[in-house]
């Protein structure tokens, strides 16, 4: 299979160039006329406007994506650059959140290698992990991965002020760290550069709504694509890329739509099994193979929507399960 899909992997550059700009224009026409409603029309449509804007900020983020994974451009240096671009307006740190990722398609869905620290989106606890626990632990687990919490609270607490520092991150990447610290810069001129033209209030009311959006929208999305009902997680003695990407990851099948503003990313099974294969490929490369259909587990907008709901891995009934009733 991977030898037939092998000509998916390599990037065009009419493609993704066209892809930047279709991404890179609406979003600074959207943008701009955010401003101009603010001050000519109303706040509210102002407001009203800042999600298909943060829909743009999420197929920035899956171009910054694909440039982390070196599938954008041939050329590592245009997707170091590209990829740095976009991290101002994503305002994830390019270099560092690029090699985090890394390590996550490196131990995705392996219950012996979960990712510590407070990684609650790509890590899974099992169900007799959660029962071994003590009551207030539990308590305060659930109280993590509650979909208030865990899925509209916590993004926009990660994107604006815990990606502003090299959390979680080891000393020896300093040149990872270094990044953090210069993304802060080129975010904070270029903010600095809208207050003096525009005030400091509208360009509150107008960036903030956008980030948190943008940041609600991606960590939903990152997180019903690894743990949904159907999702397997096995341990080091089981786990094989191919089985944790077509088993393990999910087949998001939204509206051609949401399909565009995300990037394709839906296709993650692909992704995950072929991560060099640039976005706009994946659906043809999911295409090409009639296996994909048939082995992926395909979820409709309505299930992602539920998804998060089931956050433990039963290893006996080999499943995700939801949170058990309190006794």
């Amino acid at each position: 299979m991977l030898i037939k899909l092998a000509p998916f992997q390599v990037p065009s550059l009419p493609r993704s160039l066209t892809q930047l700009i279709t991404t890179a224009a609406p979003y600074a026409a959207s943008i701009a006329f955010m401003y101009y409603a603010y001050y000519h029309l109303s706040p509210w449509i102002s407001l009203a406007l800042a999600l298909p804007t943060a829909g743009l900020v999420v197929r920035i983020f899956i171009i910054q994506h694909d440039c982390g994974h070196g599938s954008f451009f041939r050329s590592r240096w245009a997707n170091a650059s590209v990829g740095s671009v976009c991290s101002l307006l994503t305002f994830t740190p390019f270099a560092l959140w690029r090699r985090h990722h890394a390590a996550h398609h490196a131990i995705w869905n392996n219950l012996d290698k979960r990712p510590g620290g407070g990684d609650i989106y790509s890590s899974c606890m099992t169900l007799q992990e959660y029962e071994a626990l003590s009551p207030l632990r539990q308590r305060l687990y659930r109280a993590a991965l509650h979909p208030l919490v865990a899925q509209l609270l916590l993004p926009p607490v990660l994107f604006v002020l815990l990606y502003r520092i090299p959390f979680d991150t080891p000393k020896a990447w300093r040149k990872e760290r270094i990044t953090v610290y210069l993304t802060n810069l080129g975010i904070g001129a270029l903010l600095a550069t809208l207050i003096v033209l525009l005030g400091w209030r509208s360009v509150l009311l107008v960036q903030l709504p956008v980030i948190v959006l943008a940041s609600i929208i991606g960590v939903w999305l990152f997180s019903v694509q690894h743990r949904f009902e159907g999702s397997l997680w096995a341990r080091q003695a089981e786990w094989t890329a191919t089985g944790a990407s077509l088993k393990g990851s999910s087949w998001l099948r939204l509206p051609r739509v949401l399909q565009w503003f995300t990037g394709n990313i839906g296709f993650h099974h692909v992704h995950h099994l072929l991560p060099r294969v640039p976005n706009y490929r994946l659906q043809a490369c999911h295409a090409s193979d009639p296996a994909f259909a048939a082995t992926a587990t395909g979820l409709t907008f309505w299930q992602a929507l539920r998804a998060p709901s089931f956050t433990l891995f039963d290893e006996a009934g080999g499943r995700m399960v939801r949170f058990p009733r309190r006794r």
